[in-house]
């Protein structure tokens, strides 16, 4: 049986797509038939998340964690059916994830004023059209309404 004993990250890197969650020894650990393994950093370091879609990225990635001499590796696709590794990531990532969603909302409305804008000086453009009678214009901006 395999469950997550530990998981702090050393430094989080955030951009306009990714949460990067870098990871350091004794930040990581997991249990594994009753025995704690410790990361170590030798292969993936990081656990790459997009900031839309709330995913995590590098799956292909192979982590490794040693106890004594003994190392074992597991893969980012292993981790992620851990419910609890995907809760405390989510946590950790969670701050970012707010960030980015307001930028959405704000964007989102910003979109459907300008929209509404667009419509309503078609409108006035049409108007014209049909007080100048000037049909072809009329026409094509009814087609674009």
């Amino acid at each position: 049986m395999i469950s997550v004993k530990m998981l702090k990250p050393y430094y989080i890197k955030a951009d306009d797509q990714y949460v990067r969650i870098i990871l350091a020894y004794q930040y990581f650990s997991v249990m594994i038939n009753n025995n704690v393994y410790q990361f170590i950093p030798i292969e993936a370091k990081e656990i790459r998340i997009n900031r839309r879609t709330r995913k995590v990225e590098n799956v292909g990635s192979r982590f490794a964690f040693q106890k004594g001499k003994e190392i074992i590796y597991m893969t980012m696709t292993e981790l992620i059916t851990l419910p609890e590794f995907l809760t405390q990531l989510h946590n950790i990532a969670k701050p970012y994830y707010d960030e980015i969603h307001g930028l959405d909302e704000m964007e989102t409305e910003h979109r459907l004023i300008m929209d509404e804008l667009e419509k309503l000086n078609l409108k006035r453009l049409i108007d014209k059209a049909l007080d100048e009678r000037d049909e072809k214009t009329f026409r094509e901006l009814v087609e674009l309404l």
